[in-house]
């Protein structure tokens, strides 16, 4: 067979039959063998997956892992093999915890993968049997009911009241009607081709048969998934902030050692190997060997946090992006709304109620109606069908009123289908005095047909004056973005022969009307008013009509409080608009309805060009190129396509949108918290640089390269770690979005990092000298010795006290909690033992160069260490009281 190039949808159903080799009665088990084949399994391709060996290896693409590898060889080449192990196993332990997290991480999707893989219903052998969807070859006869998931393209056959909702590919919410008539248009657009079923579609009403005219990467979701395979993706704001910072520190540490190597070399005090081993140490002192890994453990901790809000990362640059948040686009209908219509509204009697204040028993007329003209499916799991069928029913169902037993025992007779060109459904149902002809529909084609009201209990002729209030009521309900459904009925003596509309839908008894919506999700509102107070748009993308969309976005806070850039427009007006145009109004729309998938694209470009992170939702194969193309892509867990979830850097396991702005609150506070590692590291290293500079300078003994890894690894490392884990400041949902342009060094980290390294390594230089000046020991040699050990033990403990003033960027630590933070402490009190123990314990001595310390000795070191808080709480005062800054 080969490979069709035919419009399917403008051939006969013989026609599609005779290409696809395909019999009524279904394939055989042989013809199957030889097509899977041909044309093998019916899954989509994605890219392959990196191996365990190559994402370790893409680990050391770091430009300051890289540079600490080159340390680590230089050291070992020079003798000092203690620094260069220490330096290695640092490397390669981030590089192990790096491929854990992206293994861990997909996963995660694997498992979601898993929950949505669905199972279909063929014909084989002249049998029905159930198979694995991707066992499904071209030519299958597929049979579909409600509930049912389309496996592959196909050619319908057989469609009865079939209803298709296909908003994954086209945005469409409402379900399609299908039919088997060809079509003799051309290039029509996907939710056009009525007599086609694509694949990953989901069968809401009725009943079909289809041909299978294409599986996996040959079906309409196929095509996409090839797009998305082939999109390059975006630098993350982190990436590029850690790309510049290492680009940043690589010329500073080379131009600090060249200067230092060239400076010694030219006193000729020292050797050519003993200037390249200080050369090395101030390397190894300026570079912050543990920030990788501190980046990578924040963000990890962050993904932990994320999860237990039903927020999965995929990606883990995406959880600090999330903080850098602008824009959130979000789609309506199950993230903003509930995805489940809703009986608002009940009008009967003259009189408009909330549902909530309307009770009916199944002896009411109007309940009996809206239960018996309907096709839902009552199954183990639920309620099967359409959405609006499905909203009436548990409407009473939510009353505890036995809806299925009464639907049983008054059985459907006959009836005239639904059909989107009277908007009418009527049904004959057997009651116990005779036969009901009931029939619902829009309230405009139903009063058309109506020449009587029940008017509390009896029926009498329906007045202008009915007309005009029920009109009203219909526009008024419109207007509220509420789908209006009218219900009436009269009885008859027996089922007609003539089943026409024409000849039957007249002289009706009108009995209500009903107002329906999906109403949005609780908790929305508050998330919305929490992102605009934090400075993030909130921006809906609907299908839906624009009267829905607005009166929902105004019921959710998006529009309609005081706000000049609050437009509502359609993707007609969208179209019409070029992108000049566009990026010039782009920030005074916050509705966009009747939008397409494919629009979303061009929204995205337009927030990025104005310099906004834009966060990005979307559930169908056509988001998938919008999603990849926003900084962060958010894809749903429950409703989200495979395509979609793929091309996204975060799924939300529940649907809403209120887990995004929680989201947004933990990337602010993992921002934050890197922010606070960076300024503690940074500035403990600038002091070890200042240091060991000095001494340089000054022809004094210097600290030796294995002192200033330990001080790297045990006072920097766990202390920065552990800020990685302090909670969320207050107030920092109140904060404004720092913005694309900003980086971990801006809102005063670089002025904090420069005024507090140098006091650091003046601090150490100061009781280096005092040590000098007064020894407790006669000989030159012990009085040095003691003067570099009590210099290490100082710039280790001023680090450790350090790492309390990090714990907020301009407040008082003694506002913000001491000890709160149950790791950090733990922390500080590790280091602060293992630095201690160089000291302290016998045998350790040789190995780092030091000598054992006086009390009084230790006294000096441990005030010396403590001056740092008292000279940065004074100068966290002057910012806040004469500076401004918060």
């Amino acid at each position: 067979m080969k490979e069709q190039k035919k419009v399917f949808y403008q051939q006969s159903v013989d026609e599609v039959m005779n290409q696809m080799q395909a019999d009524p009665k279904g394939l055989s088990d042989q013809q199957v063998a030889q097509r899977r084949e041909q044309f093998g399994f019916n899954r989509l391709q994605a890219k392959r997956r990196t191996t365990i060996f190559e994402k370790f290896l893409a680990q050391f693409k770091d430009l300051m892992i890289i540079i600490l590898i080159i340390a680590a060889i230089i050291a070992g080449i020079a003798g000092e093999h203690v620094d260069a192990a220490i330096i290695l196993a640092v490397v390669i332990l981030n590089a192990v915890f790096g491929v854990f997290q992206e293994s861990k991480a997909e996963n995660a999707i694997d498992s979601l993968k898993e929950m949505s893989a669905p199972m279909a219903t063929v014909l084989r052998n002249g049998r029905q049997t159930t198979v694995k969807s991707e066992e499904i070859v071209p030519g299958d006869m597929v049979l579909l009911e409600a509930g049912d998931v389309v496996p592959a393209d196909i050619r319908l056959t057989e469609a009865n009241t079939l209803k298709i909702e296909e908003a994954a590919l086209t945005g469409e919410s409402v379900p399609v009607n299908k039919t088997t008539a060809t079509i003799n248009d051309s290039d029509l657009p996907l939710g056009d081709r009525k007599n086609l079923g694509f694949m990953n579609s989901n069968v809401t009403s009725g009943r079909g048969v289809g041909v299978v005219i294409g599986t996996g990467m040959n079906t309409e979701v196929g095509k996409i998934a090839h797009m998305l395979n082939t999109t390059e993706e975006a630098t993350t704001p982190l990436q590029e902030n850690l790309n510049k910072l290492g680009k940043v520190l690589t010329i500073l540490i080379l131009v600090i050692a060249v200067v230092v190597f060239a400076v010694g070399m030219w006193r000729g005090q020292e050797t050519l190997i003993n200037m390249l081993l200080t050369a090395i140490s101030l390397a190894v002192a300026a570079i912050p060997e543990g920030l990788p890994a501190i980046v990578t453990v924040t963000l990890a901790i962050g993904t932990q946090q994320m999860a237990r809000h039903r927020a999965l990362i995929r990606k883990l640059q995406a959880v600090e992006t999330l903080g850098s948040t602008d824009i959130i686009c979000s789609d309506k209908t199950g993230t903003l709304t509930q995805n489940k219509m809703t009986v608002e509204k009940v009008f009967q009697n003259g009189e408009l109620l909330d549902s909530a204040k309307t009770q009916l028993s199944l002896d009411d007329r109007l309940a009996q109606i809206m239960v018996l003209n309907n096709d839902t499916k009552y199954l183990q799991e639920g309620l099967g069908g359409d959405p609006t069928e499905t909203a009436l029913v548990s409407f009473y169902l939510n009353q505890q009123l036995p809806v299925q037993q009464f639907v049983n025992g008054h059985q459907r007779l006959a009836e005239i289908p639904f059909d989107s060109e009277r908007k009418l459904m009527t049904t004959y149902n057997q009651m116990p005095d005779g036969i009901m002809m009931t029939m619902k529909g829009a309230p405009d084609q139903l009063l058309q047909r109506v020449t009587q009201v029940l008017d509390n209990g009896k029926v009498r002729p329906i007045t202008d004056a009915d007309r005009k209030t029920i009109q009203t009521t219909n526009h008024d309900l419109a207007t509220q973005a509420l789908r209006v459904l009218g219900f009436a009925y009269r009885m008859v003596d027996e089922v007609p022969a003539d089943l026409t509309s024409a000849a039957q839908e007249h002289d009706m008894i009108l009995t209500g009307l009903i107002g329906m919506i999906d109403p949005e999700r609780p908790e929305v509102a508050q998330a919305v008013a929490e992102a605009k107070a934090a400075g993030i748009k909130s921006v809906m993308i609907t299908g839906d009509h624009q009267d829905t969309a607005q009166a929902i976005a105004n019921r959710l806070g998006i529009i309609g409080r005081g706000d000049s850039n609050d437009k509502v427009i359609n993707g007609a007006q969208l179209d019409d608009m070029t992108d000049e145009q566009f990026e010039k109004s782009v920030g005074d729309i916050a509705v966009y309805a009747r939008v397409a998938p494919e629009h979303k694209v061009r929204i995205v470009n337009a927030w990025q060009k104005r310099g906004k992170v834009v966060a990005m939702t979307g559930d169908g194969v056509n988001d998938a190129p919008a999603l990849k193309a926003a900084d962060i892509g958010v894809g749903m867990g429950i409703t989200g396509t495979e395509v979609s979830k793929e091309a996204s850097d975060m799924v939300l396991a529940d649907d809403n949108f209120a887990t995004i702005v929680t989201a947004v609150k933990a990337g602010r506070k993992v921002f934050a918290n890197i922010q606070k590692s960076l300024q503690y590291l940074l500035s403990a290293n600038l002091g070890e640089v200042l240091t060991l500079f000095v001494m340089t300078m000054m022809g004094w003994e210097i600290l030796a390269p294995v002192q200033i890894l330990w001080i790297n690894l045990v006072t920097d490392t766990f202390p920065a770690i552990a800020l990685g884990v302090e909670p969320a400041e207050p107030g920092i949902m109140k904060r404004q979005p720092r913005g694309r342009s900003s980086n971990f060094l801006s809102g005063g980290i670089m002025s904090n990092i420069l005024y507090q390294g140098f006091f650091e390594g003046a601090i150490t230089l100061a009781v280096y000298a005092f040590a000098i000046l007064n020894p407790v020991h006669a000989s030159e040699t012990l009085i040095h010795a003691d003067a570099l050990t009590m210099a290490y033990a100082t710039l280790g403990l001023i680090q450790l006290f350090h790492a309390f003033n990090s714990k907020t960027i301009h407040q008082s630590i003694f506002r913000v909690g001491l000890f709160k933070n149950k790791f950090f402490n733990w922390a500080l009190l590790g280091s602060a033992l293992l630095l201690i123990l160089t000291i302290a314990v016998p045998g350790f001595n040789q190995m780092f160069h030091v000598t054992n310390l006086a009390a009084s000795q230790w006294l000096v070191v441990v005030i010396g260490g403590f001056m740092i808080v008292v000279i940065s709480e004074v100068v966290k005062y002057i910012q806040r009281h004469f500076l401004h800054q918060q």
